[in-house]
């Protein structure tokens, strides 16, 4: 660690889970694909040790939406650390991530990940294939590198809340929504949406 990155906020194994990161970002070089296999086993090995507390904060749901509470970003590798929270029925709607690669942990509870495929596109109207979905247990995580990075997300308990960990590229400030066309038969229009945090504690 050095003291260009942003220590957003302290919790238990903190450092073993920057380590892990970085460990991944540094072993996989230019390769997308390597680093996040390499950081998709570091932090299945992380959950499964129960070396790293996560802020009592994250397990605290939002009235109306997802929450988004960025937990480390790193001024040196680039990337960005953010815990999401899921009220037992939230979800998103498709999105991309803008182009980054990322790796998703679930870190309490099961969330559901619906991956689509891009058939058509015509301007700022794209239609979308569904292709396969996943259930992540907790302890289980998985990757996303484009050109496959559209999808959906949401916690598939209607009573328990669900926690998950995402690692970006880079801090994830915006990306591609999708939003359902008049057209049917799978078409979405793009809109471009600003991401906001919940606070940390």
């Amino acid at each position: 660690m050095t003291t260009s990155d942003a220590n957003l906020c302290s919790f238990p194994g903190r450092d073993r889970l920057i380590a892990a990161v970085d460990d991944a970002v540094l072993h996989g070089g230019a390769d997308r694909s390597e680093i996040t296999r390499h950081l998709r086993d570091g932090l299945c090995a992380l959950m499964k040790a129960g070396s790293v507390e996560l802020p009592d904060c994250v397990f605290q749901t939002v009235p109306g939406h997802y929450a988004r509470r960025e937990l480390y970003r790193s001024r040196r590798h680039g990337y960005g650390v953010v815990a999401m929270t899921w009220a037992p029925g939230q979800g998103t709607k498709i999105h991309d991530h803008h182009g980054m690669w990322c790796v998703e942990g679930v870190w309490s509870g099961n969330i559901e990940i619906t991956q689509y495929d891009l058939a058509e596109r015509e301007g700022d109207e794209f239609r979308f294939v569904e292709c396969n979905t996943l259930t992540g247990n907790t302890g289980s995580a998985g990757c996303l590198i484009p050109p496959h990075e559209y999808h959906t997300i949401r916690n598939a308990s209607d009573r328990d809340v669900a926690v998950s960990v995402h690692i970006y590229e880079q801090p994830m400030t915006c990306c591609g929504l999708f939003e359902q066309s008049s057209r049917g038969d799978g078409w979405h229009r793009y809109v471009r949406k600003e991401l906001t945090l919940d606070a940390a504690a």
